[in-house]
């Protein structure tokens, strides 16, 4: 007890900002008792201060009644010295504080857990203290960026910029970067020059604080005005950034990363990429996020190829492809399949070429989703749709056969579907389309699958789209079902409402609420800028040609092509003859023998005898009948006798 009267009256003479002589007092307690937790306490909590993180996180593993005890400084250690994961289990065991719910929401951002972070968000936003609303909006601003990035785009609060976000620029940089990861990248540019502009007009902050806010702001200019394909723009503000100055180390890697692909100087593929590597890498603390770090993979082994190191990226990108389980729809695992693909095809000039040295390596893979989706656009682009239907119809089979769950995910993906039914379709096989998309609405409509492997919006849309145009009872109750779970999880979705409408009025039209069929645009409305006189005056053609009609056109298009010019052949000089005189016209039987040819009058009493024989219906020569034969003992009589050697004939 004694030793605890010194700490805290130690503590309750020393300054707040004097932690060293805190840590100091603190080791000092230490020494005379280690099972004390209070000086341990006092410890970690100036170690934080100090941020000396990793150091306060060795304090808690050292002692581990204080994990207990103290289990919102562990947690706020975990999170600050880069290990978001374990602060997330941490901090979710005790969610009583509102501090604790802060450092969760921030550890399950920092480990890219951005669906959890918004539902804490949320909870802390249904009660607001007073000056946490502005830090609350930024934060919820950047996890719905995230949301975005991460394919979860349905969970985030706001889908569009609002005033009230632009009137500061934090917020205004937050909803620029959720603009671009929708790809609204117009929308992003502007948010990005109207936080620029709110930042320059700060009084409160100093010229180097103003710099230290916009450079990020720049780096992420130059990233959009390259999306945008205006290069120029790009390389002359990227010019401008003083790379040096960014703090950040994961934000100057990308502004250097970004600095290389829009310079039009660093055409030499070997100093880009020494450029390329040169780049300062990021701690543990400033990692970047996992998007990030595919696309800089990507960047990275792109660079290799241009500088010719094949074997490299061959091995590099065999060993993360034989890592992860096969089939997969893990982006990483695929890209990285491509870029491997390529790596073998050793830059080949032709699609033939590629294919040759890629086919081989269908045999070793063939579960390859990324390997698949290659040679497959190697078809496309040699014009062999057949031969990419044919190859992904059978990887489908293969996994059907199997009956595994993540072999059925992978056959029903979303975006593989979509590449069948484009096959169908440039083939003209709707049947075949509707009922690809048939089949793919009825696997993901099974209650079984997980939260992760939710079913697609568009692939439901589009799969009930395609039942609406079947005659089939069957086939519209299946598309009234689809558009009636998308209405259920959103009442504003028009294409639901419009399928469900259309759906129910041809299945049931009596259960078919009114409330959704005023809530269509009325008829009246859509076509109140058409003139159907002046259509008609105009002529209207026909939808379905009858018989009569395409004879009609056969027939046209023969005598438009009777009457046009015949375009005279061009012929090379070194196939013309000396005397070649341009303006005469060319024989056209000029191939053909003399005796062959229509206008051949042969001369002389003897040619015109023959003529008369050749003739049809002309006079017959009778012929001789041929000598008979007489064989003799020896042989044929007559035969040529063979002479002996050295005779001559």
């Amino acid at each position: 007890m004694a030793t605890a009267k010194s700490l805290s009256a130690l503590l309750a003479q020393t300054s707040l900002d004097d932690h060293d002589d805190v840590l100091k007092a603190a080791n000092a307690a230490i020494k005379k008792s280690k099972a004390d937790l209070d000086a341990h306490h006092v410890k970690a909590v100036a170690l934080l201060k100090l941020e000396r993180y990793e150091d306060a996180v060795k304090v808690f593993e050292d002692v581990p009644a204080l994990q207990e005890k103290a289990r919102f400084e562990y947690a706020y250690a975990l999170y600050r010295s880069g290990n978001a994961t374990k602060a997330v289990q941490v901090a979710g065991a005790d969610e009583s504080s509102r501090g604790m719910k802060h450092v969760l929401a921030q550890a399950a951002y920092r480990s890219e857990d951005f669906a959890q972070a918004a539902t804490v968000y949320k909870q802390i936003s249904k009660d607001v203290v007073q000056d946490e609303e502005y830090d609350l909006r930024i934060n919820s601003g950047a996890v719905d960026a995230q949301l975005e990035w991460s394919g979860q785009g349905h969970l985030a609060q706001k889908k569009k910029a609002t005033r009230e976000d632009l009137e500061v620029f934090e917020t205004a940089y937050n909803a620029a970067c959720g603009s671009v990861s929708r790809g609204d990248l117009a929308q992003g540019e502007y948010c990005l020059k109207r936080a620029k502009a709110l930042c320059n007009a700060l009084s409160e902050l100093s010229d180097a604080e103003k710099q230290a806010e916009i450079l990020p702001i720049t780096v992420q200019q130059v990233y959009v005005l390259t999306q945008l394909g205006r290069i120029d723009e790009a390389e002359e503000l990227s010019t401008t950034i003083p790379f040096s100055d960014i703090k950040e180390l994961s934000t100057r890697y990308l502004a250097q990363v970004n600095n290389i692909a829009a310079s039009k100087e660093h055409t030499n593929p070997y100093l880009s990429h020494r450029l390329f590597h040169a780049s300062p890498k990021p701690p543990k603390t400033d990692q970047h996020f996992s998007f990030q770090s595919v696309i800089i993979r990507q960047d990275e082994y792109a660079v290799s190829l241009l500088a010719h190191k094949f074997a490299g990226v061959t091995s590099s990108t065999g060993k993360l492809i034989s890592a992860a389980p096969a089939p997969t729809t893990s982006p990483t695992v695929n890209t990285a399949a491509v870029l491997n693909a390529a790596a073998h095809a050793r830059n080949a000039v032709t699609e033939k070429a590629a294919l040759k040295e890629v086919l081989p390596l269908l045999e070793k893979r063939p579960n390859d989703v990324g390997l698949l989706l290659t040679i497959m656009n190697l078809y496309v682009l040699t014009n062999n749709h057949a031969a990419a239907t044919h190859l992904l119809e059978s990887f489908f089979r293969r996994l059907e056969q199997s009956g595994s769950g993540s072999d059925l995910d992978v056959r029903f993906a979303p975006g593989l579907v979509a590449a069948l039914v484009s096959l169908y379709a440039h083939q003209g096989r709707h049947s075949a389309s509707k009922n690809e998309l048939a089949k793919a609405a009825e696997y993901w409509r099974k209650p079984h699958k997980s939260e992760t492997n939710t079913p697609s919006k568009a692939l439901m849309t589009a799969a009930g789209t395609a039942l609406l145009e079947s005659q089939n009872n069957e086939s519209l109750t299946a598309a009234g079902e689809i558009f009636g779970s998308l209405y259920a999880q959103d009442k504003t979705d028009r294409a639901a409402i419009a399928g469900l409408v259309a759906a129910y009025s041809l299945t049931n039209p009596t259960e078919l609420p009114s409330e959704l069929v005023d809530s269509l645009p009325q008829v009246e409305r859509l076509v109140q800028d058409t003139d159907a006189a002046a259509l008609e005056d105009a002529g209207v053609p026909s939808v379905t040609p009858t018989s009569a009609n395409i004879q009609s056109e056969v027939a046209r298009k023969r005598a438009a092509e009777s009457k046009a010019p015949v375009k005279a052949k061009r012929i090379r000089k070194s196939r013309m003859p000396k005397d070649f005189d341009p303006n005469k016209k060319m024989d056209l039987e000029r191939w053909l023998p003399m005796r062959d040819r229509t206008y051949y009058r042969p001369k002389g009493k003897k040619g015109k005898k023959k003529a008369e024989g050749l003739t049809q219906g002309g006079a017959v020569a009778e012929e001789k009948a041929p000598a008979t034969e007489v064989k003799t003992a020896g042989g044929v009589k007559g035969a040529k006798k063979k002479k002996g050697k050295g005779g001559k004939w």
